[in-house]
Protein backbone atom coordinates (compact mmCIF):
# COMPACT_ATOMS: atom_id res chain seq x y z
CA UNK A 1 0.00 0.00 0.00
CA UNK A 2 1.40 3.41 -0.89
CA UNK A 3 1.61 6.09 1.79
CA UNK A 4 -1.84 7.54 2.46
CA UNK A 5 -2.20 11.24 1.66
CA UNK A 6 -1.10 13.40 4.58
CA UNK A 7 0.37 10.43 6.45
CA UNK A 8 2.54 10.88 9.52
CA UNK A 9 5.63 8.67 9.65
CA UNK A 10 5.95 6.75 12.91
CA UNK A 11 9.13 4.82 13.58
CA UNK A 12 8.89 1.58 15.59
CA UNK A 13 11.31 -0.91 17.07
CA UNK A 14 11.53 -3.75 19.54
CA UNK A 15 14.41 -5.18 21.52
CA UNK A 16 15.09 -8.08 23.84
CA UNK A 17 17.85 -8.79 26.36
CA UNK A 18 18.08 -12.45 25.47
CA UNK A 19 15.56 -14.16 23.22
CA UNK A 20 13.42 -14.87 25.16
CA UNK A 21 14.19 -12.38 27.88
CA UNK A 22 13.12 -8.95 29.07
CA UNK A 23 11.69 -7.07 26.08
CA UNK A 24 11.16 -3.44 25.22
CA UNK A 25 9.29 -1.60 22.48
CA UNK A 26 9.19 1.99 21.26
CA UNK A 27 7.52 4.21 18.71
CA UNK A 28 8.34 7.81 17.83
CA UNK A 29 7.16 10.48 15.46
CA UNK A 30 10.07 12.70 16.43
CA UNK A 31 12.39 13.08 19.41
CA UNK A 32 9.67 14.74 21.48
CA UNK A 33 6.68 12.54 20.57
CA UNK A 34 7.24 8.91 21.53
CA UNK A 35 6.19 6.08 23.81
CA UNK A 36 7.94 3.02 25.23
CA UNK A 37 7.07 -0.04 27.25
CA UNK A 38 8.30 -3.43 28.30
CA UNK A 39 7.26 -7.05 28.69
CA UNK A 40 9.04 -9.90 30.43
CA UNK A 41 9.61 -12.48 29.31
CA UNK A 42 9.33 -11.66 25.64
CA UNK A 43 11.00 -12.13 22.24
CA UNK A 44 12.38 -9.80 19.60
CA UNK A 45 9.48 -10.55 17.25
CA UNK A 46 6.85 -9.91 19.94
CA UNK A 47 8.39 -6.55 20.70
CA UNK A 48 8.52 -5.56 17.01
CA UNK A 49 4.80 -6.35 16.64
CA UNK A 50 3.97 -4.67 19.96
CA UNK A 51 5.72 -1.45 18.88
CA UNK A 52 3.58 -1.28 15.73
CA UNK A 53 0.41 -2.16 17.66
CA UNK A 54 1.05 0.52 20.27
CA UNK A 55 1.72 3.15 17.58
CA UNK A 56 -1.40 2.32 15.56
CA UNK A 57 -3.49 2.27 18.76
CA UNK A 58 -2.16 5.60 20.05
CA UNK A 59 -2.10 7.65 16.84
CA UNK A 60 -5.01 8.88 14.76
CA UNK A 61 -5.01 9.86 11.12
CA UNK A 62 -3.09 8.39 8.20
CA UNK A 63 0.15 6.65 9.19
CA UNK A 64 3.23 5.13 7.63
CA UNK A 65 4.70 2.69 10.14
CA UNK A 66 8.45 2.56 9.49
CA UNK A 67 10.06 -0.58 10.89
CA UNK A 68 13.30 -2.52 10.52
CA UNK A 69 11.30 -5.72 11.03
CA UNK A 70 10.63 -7.59 7.79
CA UNK A 71 8.27 -9.76 9.87
CA UNK A 72 6.02 -6.77 10.56
CA UNK A 73 6.37 -5.03 7.21
CA UNK A 74 5.95 -8.17 5.08
CA UNK A 75 2.82 -9.19 6.98
CA UNK A 76 1.07 -6.17 5.52
CA UNK A 77 3.02 -5.67 2.28
CA UNK A 78 2.50 -9.31 1.26
CA UNK A 79 -0.90 -9.66 2.95
CA UNK A 80 0.12 -12.62 5.13
CA UNK A 81 -2.70 -11.58 7.43
CA UNK A 82 -5.31 -12.40 4.74
CA UNK A 83 -4.09 -16.00 4.56
CA UNK A 84 -4.08 -16.24 8.35
CA UNK A 85 -7.70 -15.10 8.45
CA UNK A 86 -8.71 -17.48 5.63
CA UNK A 87 -7.07 -20.39 7.48
CA UNK A 88 -8.46 -19.49 10.92
CA UNK A 89 -5.18 -18.03 12.24
CA UNK A 90 -3.03 -20.86 10.94
CA UNK A 91 0.23 -20.23 9.11
CA UNK A 92 0.89 -21.48 5.58
CA UNK A 93 2.42 -24.54 7.30
CA UNK A 94 -0.96 -25.09 9.05
CA UNK A 95 0.47 -24.25 12.49
CA UNK A 96 -0.99 -21.65 14.84
CA UNK A 97 0.25 -18.14 14.00
CA UNK A 98 2.88 -17.12 16.56
CA UNK A 99 2.04 -14.04 18.60
CA UNK A 100 -1.61 -14.11 17.56
CA UNK A 101 -2.51 -12.15 20.71
CA UNK A 102 -0.65 -9.18 19.20
CA UNK A 103 -1.22 -9.82 15.50
CA UNK A 104 -5.00 -10.11 15.77
CA UNK A 105 -5.69 -6.64 17.21
CA UNK A 106 -3.04 -5.06 14.95
CA UNK A 107 -4.51 -6.63 11.81
CA UNK A 108 -8.06 -5.69 12.87
CA UNK A 109 -7.10 -2.05 13.40
CA UNK A 110 -5.03 -1.71 10.23
CA UNK A 111 -7.73 -3.30 8.07
CA UNK A 112 -10.57 -1.33 9.71
CA UNK A 113 -8.73 1.99 9.45
CA UNK A 114 -7.55 1.62 5.87
CA UNK A 115 -5.12 4.53 6.34
CA UNK A 116 -2.01 2.71 7.58
CA UNK A 117 0.91 1.73 5.35
CA UNK A 118 4.15 -0.03 6.30
CA UNK A 119 7.67 0.77 5.14
CA UNK A 120 10.87 -1.16 5.81
CA UNK A 121 14.14 0.54 6.75
CA UNK A 122 17.43 -1.26 7.31
CA UNK A 123 18.25 -1.42 11.01
CA UNK A 124 21.52 -0.14 12.44
CA UNK A 125 22.28 1.67 9.19
CA UNK A 126 22.57 5.23 10.45
CA UNK A 127 18.91 6.17 9.93
CA UNK A 128 18.45 8.77 12.68
CA UNK A 129 14.89 7.90 13.72
CA UNK A 130 15.40 4.14 13.48
CA UNK A 131 18.47 4.48 15.66
CA UNK A 132 16.47 6.63 18.11
CA UNK A 133 13.64 4.09 18.54
CA UNK A 134 16.23 1.31 18.82
CA UNK A 135 17.85 3.17 21.72
CA UNK A 136 14.45 3.69 23.37
CA UNK A 137 13.48 0.01 22.98
CA UNK A 138 16.82 -1.20 24.34
CA UNK A 139 16.47 1.12 27.34
CA UNK A 140 12.90 -0.11 27.92
CA UNK A 141 13.96 -3.77 27.98
CA UNK A 142 16.58 -2.95 30.60
CA UNK A 143 14.14 -1.23 32.97
CA UNK A 144 13.17 -3.28 36.03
Amino acid sequence: MPAPEGAVHVYTDGACAGNPGPGGWAWAIDRETFATGSESPSTNQRMEIRAALEAVTALRGPLVVVSDSTYVVNCFRDRWWAGWLDRGWLSSQRKPVANRDLWEPLVEMVVARGDVAFHWVKGHSGHAMNDFVDQLAVAACRRP
